[in-house]
């Protein structure tokens, strides 16, 4: 009895791309591993935008505003990239599996989604407390630098190496 061997990257023959279809539907469930999902609780047409915008943590108004450039200037390009965007993405599922990661925010005092773009501060006061944690940063800094080359500190190193 012969047997043939096939290469393991070597392609099924019934499959032209390499993998069987039933996994490119088992990604898409899962959002291509990356949680792109269609919003359809704040859609307009289908949860596209929304899905995109949540995915790229944007307001929806920012990707809907992109998506209609997009129309006006390459007209049936992105009627066809949304439509096959519509196909390719799930609807998000209901469970929350797929809830975006959380951080403490030490200002709220509460676990707040993390969002690369949104800020609860405006650029001046997230500025004023960047400034706020160096000045703190440089007077420890300094106190340390003090204690370093202080008589003190020699003498405590002293002591120390008594102990050992």
């Amino acid at each position: 009895m012969k047997r043939s061997h096939k290469h393991p990257n070597q392609a099924n023959p019934e499959h032209s791309n390499g993998f069987p279809p039933e996994d490119w539907w088992a990604r898409r469930r899962n959002g291509f591993g990356m949680g792109l999902y269609r919003n359809t609780r704040d859609r307009k047409v289908a949860g596209v935008c929304a899905g995109l915008a949540d995915h790229l943590n944007v307001d929806h108004w920012v990707i809907r505003l992109a998506a209609l450039g997009g129309l006006i200037f390459f007209n049936s390009l992105m009627f066809f990239a949304y439509l096959g965007a519509w196909i390719a993405m799930a609807p998000r599922p209901n469970d929350d599996s797929t809830a975006p990661p959380y951080r403490y925010d030490e200002d709220m005092r509460q676990n707040r989604p993390i969002n690369m773009f949104r800020y609860p501060l405006s650029p001046t006061d997230r500025l004023r407390t960047a400034q706020a944690r160096m000045a703190k940063i440089v007077e420890r800094t300094e106190q340390i630098e003090r204690y370093v080359t202080s008589k003190r500190f020699d003498l405590d190193s002293e002591f120390s190496k008594m102990q050992k």
